[in-house]
């Protein structure tokens, strides 16, 4: 399964940034092992239902550090026998019909 989430405390920065608690949830899904990227707006996990939750989870909480709330948006591709692989595979696919 791939699951694209994106993490966000109340409060933040004067500013309204968040950037650090959202480093904070990055560097857990990085330290998790499992395949990922971020971009912009989303972080993307890749593994079996069981690993991925938990790592949401871990990273939701690391974000949450010290805030009154936490606010998480998930999408997740759930596609039985494609625990791996699939974060590079689908992109490839999609440029092989953009050529």
């Amino acid at each position: 399964m791939i699951v694209a989430f994106s993490v966000s405390p109340s409060g933040g920065d004067p500013d309204g940034g968040v950037s650090e608690a959202v480093a904070r949830a990055v560097r857990v899904v990085r330290e998790s092992g499992l395949p990922n990227s971020t971009n912009a707006m989303f972080t993307n996990v890749e593994g079996s239902w069981d690993e991925v939750m938990d790592v949401v989870k871990r990273a939701v909480e690391a974000a949450g550090e010290g805030a009154a709330r936490v606010s998480l948006v998930l999408k997740a591709d759930i596609r039985p026998g494609y625990d791996s692989g699939q974060l590079e595979a689908k992109v490839a696919r999609l440029e092989e019909h953009l050529r």
